[in-house]
């Protein structure tokens, strides 16, 4: 008899599971595609695997599939296709204090350099630098969640703002 509380073919056990992890997963796939629509397609085809293998998935070893799932969704969406990100129309930067109309189209302006900067990293940079900078996740955690060292998260992050400060001033 298998541990109810650890069996993702059990509805309550799968609910909580999706629950917990939706939010990141989707930040993920945000990451990797830029889309938020997309980001969700990715997610849901992600969790109906998961429901669809729950006999075959370790509950431990759950959310590693997921992301990885996610991670491999992506991959076969794109194949070679270069992706732009839209990141700062998706998220933009708000200073409610200051409205005046030049101050707004500075704004305007940098957040189109911003997005262009952030869509000309490499996957690997990007990835990292939003998972830090937009999630708020540690390297620990980066590292953990796409399975590389700490040293190559810092790579890819170094590399990132190395490029990011060659396009943009006062970055």
């Amino acid at each position: 008899m298998g541990d109810t509380q650890n069996n993702l073919c059990e509805e309550v056990t799968f609910n909580s599971f999706y629950k917990t992890h939706a939010q990141g997963a989707t930040n993920f796939a945000f990451y990797k595609c830029g889309d938020r629509d997309g980001a969700l397609d990715l997610v849901q085809d992600a969790f109906s695997k998961i429901w669809e293998n729950c006999s075959k998935i370790d509950f431990e070893k759950a959310k590693t599939y997921l992301f990885t799932t996610v991670n491999n969704l992506f991959l076969n969406k794109v194949k070679h296709e270069k992706v732009v990100l839209n990141y700062a129309k998706a998220s933009p930067y708000n200073d409610t204090n200051n409205q005046n109309p030049e101050y707004l189209l500075q704004e305007e302006e940098f957040k189109k350099k911003l997005q262009h900067a952030i869509s000309d990293l490499t996957d690997a940079q990007r990835e990292v630098f939003l998972l830090n900078r937009i999630d708020g996740k540690k390297y620990r955690e980066i590292a953990e969640l796409l399975d590389i060292s700490q040293k190559a998260v810092e790579k890819r992050m170094s590399g990132a703002l190395k490029s990011l400060r060659e396009k943009i001033d006062g970055i």
